[in-house]
């Protein structure tokens, strides 16, 4: 969901407060261990810390960086990039979770057809590498991604073993909502009926057709469609036409919509006033399950990938599928891991002794599967929790929205106090924050905040405002900066999903397959060393892990400065952050009494505040709390 664009702002090097960060320029083991000084959780927690990796651009060693270049021109990152090396450092950043988005096959200009792979129409395909969203075999995973094509599924398996190897789980895209105009599986399981092949095309809907018709109309392609020069682009016939993925029913869509999908038909006639033809539950006097037949082969679909290892799926556009739907198929998902043996995993149970040279084997749970939501409609959040069994939505239509606005220097704090108080912060556990995704601007951009560092202080209350899961994208934690047109998706901010491009100063971290960094300059080296440290934070703190939120802004805090406190058993913090980009504010803040009860903590005339996260200074104070934080500073300050 595209992102509005934003003022720009003149680049300024960020220095009050960093340049006090001893931890900035320590040794990274030296930095962890201070983190980790706050104590390990042992609760169960939601804070999974995902690592949004675009597959494509990751291993990507090219520099040609052509508008619309070909694969050949431009080159392709492939899943046997994605070493142990990248898995272990990517793992120091606090990952448990890694996306790796666009595996699955999708529409491309670029040819397999030596291979037996269909060629897709140009005119129906966005960019040179193709939209990652628009899937055109749900069984199989994009060529482009193999050293060697016909070894390709074997390739992915060996990604997963390897993030298993190197202690990360493994999200994956399900695309449930649309499919490529010319979806065509020649990878699917010997019986699977291909979606659309019993297809009534006659009928413009059908609970049990896989697609939406407009019968006696052929598609037309959108006016102004983009193709790359010299591309050769056939007509492209579809008669009758199929909706467009966007719910659009018109035989020429736009060329702002979807055009490249076709909408999937879950049993919601959408053209008469969205009648629904399906209950989940329900068997039909023979004994049949009366659900739609896209039911079943999108469930078959999952179970596939989750047969492959897989550990979670980020549903794209979740909302636009009915919510009887995934309150049906994820628990059947769930239960498909938990029904699986667990496998004899070699894991250290004790020290070996003279008698023993190895650790004993000791059998592992397979890990529950997770599902996060693409869903930006806050009323419909409790309902996909609810009804639809999501463990985790996005919350970008709340907190995303709210200290975005911050950092482009307008909307206040208070804001963030509305979001706490409204959806997002009332199943706050639930909610997956981020500053950056494939759809969203780069921090760093021009459309955005011109400056990576802008994000500490909003990236900081991303990370630790409540119990909820937190997201980085690939290239977020090295300030990356797209300062032109890559090709379709033009000069916007975002770093393409539709072509094939090096991102160079990605390319400057991962060195040639190195993956040291010692590419990068002295900013972007000590941006990196900020994520890994607040990564180390997240993971070390019980207070951040599991505890409770109570937010100070209520008690009239500047207007730059957003003050909290996350509290456990173990573990008391305030933390403090402040978004203004030139101020320094000095102020005090006040701890209620009733707070002090809530913490179980006896009140007393001094305590020991100690930032635990950045500065590393040591105070002590009452309930009425000094605090200095300097430009796009924050403190986290332990109460002891």
């Amino acid at each position: 969901m595209p992102s509005s664009t934003s003022p720009t702002f003149s680049r300024r090097t960020f220095t009050t407060g960093l340049a006090a960060l001893g931890l900035l320029h320590q040794p990274v083991a030296q930095a962890m261990s201070i983190l980790l000084d706050v104590g390990t959780p042992v609760a169960p927690s939601d804070k999974l810390i995902v690592y949004q990796l675009f597959t494509r651009l990751f291993g990507n060693q090219q520099t040609t960086n052509k508008p619309w270049g070909s694969l050949a021109e431009n080159g392709v990152g492939k899943f046997n990039d994605i070493t142990d090396k990248a898995l272990q450092e990517i793992k120091k950043l606090g990952v448990s979770h890694v996306w790796y988005t666009g595996v699955i096959e999708h529409a491309t200009m670029t040819g397999y057809s030596s291979l037996g792979i269909a060629t897709d129409n140009p005119q129906v395909v966005k960019g040179r590498a193709g939209s990652p969203y628009a899937i055109k075999d749900y069984y199989d995973v994009d060529p482009d991604l193999a050293v060697d094509v016909r070894n390709r599924m074997a390739e992915f398996e060996a990604l997963v073993k390897r993030s298993h190897a190197n202690g990360l789980k493994v999200l994956i895209d399900f695309v449930p909502n649309h499919l490529a105009r010319q979806y065509s599986s020649d990878a699917k399981p010997e019986g699977v009926q291909d979606l659309g092949e019993t297809d009534d095309a006659t009928k413009a809907f059908d609970p049990q057709n896989n697609f939406y018709y407009l019968p006696d109309e052929a598609f037309k392609v959108p006016a102004g469609t983009l193709v790359p020069e010299g591309t050769i682009a056939p007509d492209y016939d579809e008669n009758p036409a199929k909706a467009t993925g966007n719910d659009v029913f018109k035989a020429q869509p736009d060329i702002n919509d979807w055009y490249e999908t076709i909408k999937l038909n879950y049993g919601v006639d959408y053209q008469h006033d969205r009648k629904t033809y399906f209950e989940p539950a329900a068997t039909d006097a023979s004994g049949r399950a009366d659900r739609p037949n896209t039911w079943t082969k999108m469930r078959d679909i999952l179970l596939f990938w989750a047969g492959k290892g897989v550990d979670g799926f980020r549903c794209d556009m979740a909302e636009m599928v009915p919510v009887e739907f995934w309150g049906w198929v994820i628990p059947q998902i769930k239960a498909s891991r938990t029904s699986l043996t667990p496998p004899a995993t070699a894991v250290a149970s004790s020290k070996p002794t003279a008698k023993t040279t190895a650790p004993k084997a000791a059998v592992v749970a397979p890990a529950p599967i997770v599902f996060i939501a693409e869903i930006y409609n806050p009323d419909q959040y409790a309902n996909y929790i609810e009804t639809g069994k999501f463990d985790y939505l996005y919350d970008k239509v709340g907190l995303y929205d709210a200290v975005r606005a911050l950092m482009e220097g307008k909307g206040s704090p208070i804001a963030i106090s509305r979001v706490c108080q409204g959806e997002s912060g009332t199943m706050g556990r639930h909610m997956l924050r981020f500053l950056e995704n494939h759809d969203e601007q780069r921090i760093a951009s021009r459309f955005f905040a011109n400056d990576p560092w802008m994000a500490v202080p909003a990236m900081t209350l991303s990370a630790t405002l409540h119990t909820g899961p937190m997201m980085v994208y690939f290239g977020q934690e090295v300030g990356v900066n797209p300062k032109q047109a890559e090709g379709f998706q033009g000069d916007d901010g975002r770093t393409t999903i539709f072509d094939y491009w090096g991102v160079p100063e990605f390319q400057a971290w991962t060195n040639g397959g190195a993956f040291d960094g010692r590419k990068l300059t002295a900013d972007q080296k000590k941006l990196r060393q900020f994520y890994l440290q607040l990564g180390q934070l997240v993971t070390g703190s019980d207070a951040i892990q599991t505890g409770a939120f109570y937010d100070l802004q209520q008690y009239g805090k500047p207007e730059r400065l957003f003050s909290y406190l996350r509290y456990s058993a173990k573990q008391k913090l305030l933390i403090v952050c402040n978004f203004d980009r030139k101020e320094t504010i000095r102020t005090q803040l006040q701890i209620p009494a009733d707070v002090w009860k809530a913490m179980k903590v006896v009140q007393k005339k001094t305590y020991t505040y100690r930032d635990i996260f950045q500065t590393k200074t040591t105070f002590a104070a009452g309930t009425t709390v000094p605090v200095t934080v300097p430009p796009l500073g924050v403190l986290v300050l332990s109460i002891g």
